[in-house]
């Protein structure tokens, strides 16, 4: 895990990224931003009434000098903001709804990265997931060519690096979803060093078994290879055909993939989320995430029940992701 984190912030040393926290008053995220600023791999921003945020701080003994602080209801933008908002919502916001709408944290906070005013956004540590992706989806939106957002998880064990997708947003994705959640986790695997190779999984490989769901993924995999064919990916593959070579040379002596893939797409949301939970639980691997991709701009969802630790890792990914964005211009 440590060296995860290490290959970041070596490229964040000297070029860190502003990432804003909807949560100021949060004890977690205090304690993450603290430490991110001493740091210095990250500029954090707080979005809140900073007398109550630096009276929690002092109450709780956490250093934040230094650290911005935004509050909503005294921006000095915040009037470009309103008319930057209802621009981009293109009739579904009017004036007066802006107005009451951008004193959501959430989504404030969205549209500080939206103008630019921030890199990325890190939320979720007292907001549900929809609380935290609805702004995105609404506001930075999704790349060109994507048409949704996924969530994949960076699984950890010593030297062992693995990429589990979609593990947090789409429940049912179709062949065209799990085409483009593929081709995205590859991207997402190159930001922590991992050289992609995506298996597309299944209760099946290379059609031992005929369904409507082993059809679905092995559509899937025509899509990918067409919209990207540099990328190494092939299925559909039960997970040990994926996995292990030996069982690779029995099932699927023809693929490009030789038992050494390092890129899992999960063929549903209930597949993902049970398997990277027994990866983690059973497994021994410390898994990283929910790592939002696919949108134009990061924004990073934290679970509710994260710890400072967790938060603060985010945010050097969010960073991440964003300054990879920035190099690819």
């Amino acid at each position: 895990m440590s060296d995860l984190f290490t290959d970041i912030k070596s490229r964040l040393q000297g070029n860190a990224r502003k990432i804003v926290f909807p949560e100021g008053l949060d004890e977690r995220i205090l304690t993450a931003a603290s430490k991110l600023k001493e740091d210095q791999f990250v500029e954090p921003v707080l979005v809140g009434i900073q007398e109550k945020i630096e009276q929690k701080a002092k109450e709780l003994s956490i250093a934040i000098d230094g650290v911005e602080i935004i509050d909503p209801s005294t921006y000095p933008a915040f009037d470009e903001m309103v008319a930057a908002f209802v621009e981009r919502r293109k009739g579904k916001a009017t004036e007066e709804d802006a107005r009451k709408i951008l004193l959501d944290e959430n989504y404030f906070g969205t549209m500080l990265v939206y103008m630019g005013n921030a890199d990325g956004l890190v939320s979720g540590a007292a907001h549900s997931t929809a609380d935290t992706v609805r702004p995105a989806l609404q506001i930075i939106k999704t790349k060109a060519g994507v048409k949704k957002t996924s969530g994949v998880f960076v699984m950890v064990r010593e030297e062992e690096k693995y990429v589990f997708a979609d593990c947090a947003i789409n429940i049912s994705p179709d062949s065209q979803d799990l085409a483009e959640i593929a081709i995205g986790s590859a991207e997402t695997a190159k930001l922590f060093n991992i050289d992609p190779r995506v298996a597309m999984l299944s209760f099946s490989t290379k059609g031992s078994a005929k369904s409507d769901e082993t059809e679905k993924v092995a559509e899937a995999v025509k899509v990918a290879k067409e919209m990207a064919p540099d990328v190494t990916l092939d299925g559909e593959f039960q997970f040990d055909a994926a996995f292990v070579p030996s069982v690779a040379e029995k099932k699927a002596p023809g693929s490009v993939l030789k038992g050494d893939a390092n890129v899992f797409v999960f063929p549903s949301l209930e597949a993902g989320n049970i398997g990277y939970k027994i990866a983690q639980r059973l497994g021994g691997l410390d898994a990283v995430g929910p790592i939002l991709q696919g949108l134009n701009q990061p924004v990073n969802d934290l679970s509710r029940g994260c710890s400072s630790e967790d938060a603060y890792k985010l945010a050097l990914i969010t960073a991440a992701q964003a300054l990879d964005a920035s190099e690819a211009k």
